[in-house]
């Protein structure tokens, strides 16, 4: 028999995160956590702790399930985040987490409930399907080899790239205004407070390698990239990857080559560091077209990714 109870904090943080990290044994990109690191998350601006769930069959936890809510949206969207330990997957036990989810996101008011797997889990893509999701979007990850760094691609010789600097509010304060304008048109997005742009430039607790760098163009800066590596995934892992986290560009300055610029940078930093591939996710139908920049500078698709979607 399966039994979902609610988490209970202050207990279940443990059983919480053995269970995260027996479900994602099998995503490449899945690196255990730790216990620290997961009450660290907790102190994020805005996190949202109710919604969770341990599922347990026959006394063992085998799943766990997170009905989220951001407090700080205004368009009734809730989202659900589950792992199962692989080898009880195709047990219905999905199907009893996300229909437990949705339940409470009903319950705490929401209107939409918002998943997403990856293409290649085909069971649930028909999961999601049976249970009236649509798909609403479709990402890449994408992958480049950093043996060698192209040049002469676009890229707008014009810019200059600087640094953000962590010790120098002005510069916080820039990278928060940059990123939202930079983003108010892509899907999902919401305006960040500066407060949560402090707490994701300085406390990340998961990444020793971060770096953020503007480019500057005509005095002014026009756009930003960030760049991320996770020690602790390339020792379990036995790689060397690094992330282009983020890069954003003010629309009247794209399609001018500052993108280009941005994207070499940051893959030859990442290079500088050590690095032999890098990798970055992208909405295929983003406005911005980003993928095409993306392309001309090495990266091809990895896999695919789907988000769903459905009415409560």
């Amino acid at each position: 028999m399966l039994h979902i109870r609610r988490f209970v904090k202050g207990t279940d943080e443990p059983v919480y995160v053995d269970v995260l990290n027996a479900a994602g044994k099998d995503d490449e990109f899945w690196r255990a956590i730790t216990v620290d690191e997961f009450l660290l998350e907790q102190q994020r601006p805005g996190f949202d702790f109710d919604g969770r769930f341990i599922a347990e069959l026959e006394g063992r936890p085998v799943s766990v399930v997170h009905a989220g809510v951001d407090r700080a949206r205004t368009d009734g969207q809730g989202f659900i985040r589950f792992g199962v330990i692989p080898e009880f997957r195709g047990r219905e036990v999905e199907r009893k987490l996300v229909e437990t989810a949705l339940d409470e996101l009903r319950a705490r008011g929401m209107t939409s409930a918002q998943t997403g797997t990856e293409s290649a889990k085909e069971d649930y893509v028909r999961l999601f399907e049976e249970l009236g999701f649509e798909r609403v979007r479709v990402f890449s990850l994408m992958e480049m080899d950093l043996a060698e760094v192209p040049r002469d691609v676009g890229e707008n010789k014009e810019v200059t790239i600087r640094p953000l600097r962590l010790d120098v509010d002005e510069d916080i304060i820039l990278f928060d205004r940059l990123h939202n304008e930079a983003f108010s048109e892509h899907f999902n997005f919401r305006p960040h407070t500066l407060e949560e742009t402090r707490h994701r430039l300085l406390d990340n607790p998961y990444l020793q390698q971060r770096e953020y760098s503007f480019a500057v163009l005509n005095g002014g800066a026009v756009g930003y990239v960030s760049i991320s590596i996770d020690e602790k995934y390339n020792l379990e892992r036995n790689t060397r990857i690094g992330w282009v986290a983020v890069i954003g560009v003010l629309k009247p300055y794209r399609r001018a080559g500052v993108g280009t610029s941005l994207m070499l940078h940051a893959i030859e930093n990442l290079k500088a560091r050590g690095m032999s591939r890098a990798l970055l996710g992208v909405d295929d139908t983003n406005t911005t077209r980003a993928i095409g920049v993306y392309e001309k500078v090495g990266f091809t698709v990895k896999r695919k990714d789907f988000v769903y979607q459905r009415s409560l």
